[in-house]
């Protein structure tokens, strides 16, 4: 029998979104790609720590702090990195399969560091 061991756990951007757009939501949507990719696209509401920052110590952003968190990047092997690291830290952290990608392609909207219409660089 697989077991899936926390630091492993995936989730589609269908689940991603359900999961972090309700109100309130019940996962926050942890962003860990670098400042120029934000800032040129992301998810609304999402919350950004990159994970060379992460990778580094630093600490969560304060929204992201003690909840549980669907980590992203542009093509889900940043993110699967950060959910691990965050996991072994004690975070409820899943990763999202294909990133931002995979959330572009779904329809879902991508907003830039203004709030106007963004795309994935």
């Amino acid at each position: 029998m697989f077991v899936f061991r926390k630091s492993e756990r995936r989730v589609s951007v269908d689940e991603a979104r359900t999961r972090t757009g309700g109100e309130p939501p019940e996962a926050v949507l942890l962003d860990v790609r670098e400042r120029p990719e934000w800032k040129s696209g992301h998810a609304p509401g999402a919350v950004h720590a990159p994970l060379t920052g992460l990778a580094a110590g630093a600490s969560l952003p304060a929204g992201a702090r003690g909840r549980p968190l669907v980590v992203i990047c542009r093509s889900g092997h940043r993110s699967r990195q950060a959910a691990k690291l965050l996991a072994e830290r004690g975070a409820d952290a899943v990763d999202v399969k294909g990133g931002m990608d995979a959330w572009a392609a779904a329809g879902y909207p991508v907003v830039d560091e203004r709030g106007n219409s963004g795309s994935i660089a």
